[in-house]
């Protein structure tokens, strides 16, 4: 008879994080020099349009101010059953769960260092929204250029690898 698919048990699909949105340009126009994972304080129908994967992370950054981390500049667009009274503000700060040691801790090196703090990835782990939350240096326009063409360099040297390896060169 046919074979039937292994079964799987319920928290293994609970447990992988859905992934919400991502901002790609973080790699591109920083240099990411620490990242960590903290969770999002919503509303109910703002829960309801994450899940729908509408959120766009590209503009925000966060900020640490009087001791707790918030979220400045994420879109989550209003849910469309969502009641007048009940519509929270698209743009409005969003409070950052983490430990205050490492709130801390982010605080001074971005104090210390002129570092940002930058949002790489919004996702849903075990039912919960998670940010991917990354320390960053601005590149200039220079330092863009040089790991372009260092990235192409390293693409080069893949394929010569590979060729040689099969005998194709």
């Amino acid at each position: 008879m046919g074979q039937t698919a292994p079964k799987r048990n319920s928290n293994e699909a609970a447990d992988a994080p859905k992934v919400v949105a991502v901002n790609r340009s973080v790699r591109h126009d920083f240099d990411v020099l620490d990242t960590l994972e903290v969770g999002v304080v919503l509303a109910g129908s703002e829960v309801k349009s994450l899940r729908a994967g509408t959120a766009q992370i590209a503009d925000a950054h966060a900020r640490v101010r009087n001791g707790e981390l918030w979220l400045h500049g994420m879109h989550v667009p209003v849910w469309g059953t969502t009641g007048a009274h009940d519509r929270p503000d698209v743009e409005r700060p969003r409070k950052l769960l983490a430990h205050r040691s490492e709130i801390q801790r982010l605080d001074a090196r971005v104090a210390q260092e002129r570092l940002t703090l930058v949002p790489t990835k919004l996702y849903f782990t075990k039912g919960r929204a998670k940010l991917e939350l990354a320390l960053v240096r601005a590149r200039t326009k220079g330092d863009k250029r040089a790991a372009i063409a260092k990235r192409d360099a390293e693409a080069e040297v893949r394929r010569a690898v590979g060729r040689s390896a099969k005998g194709l060169d």
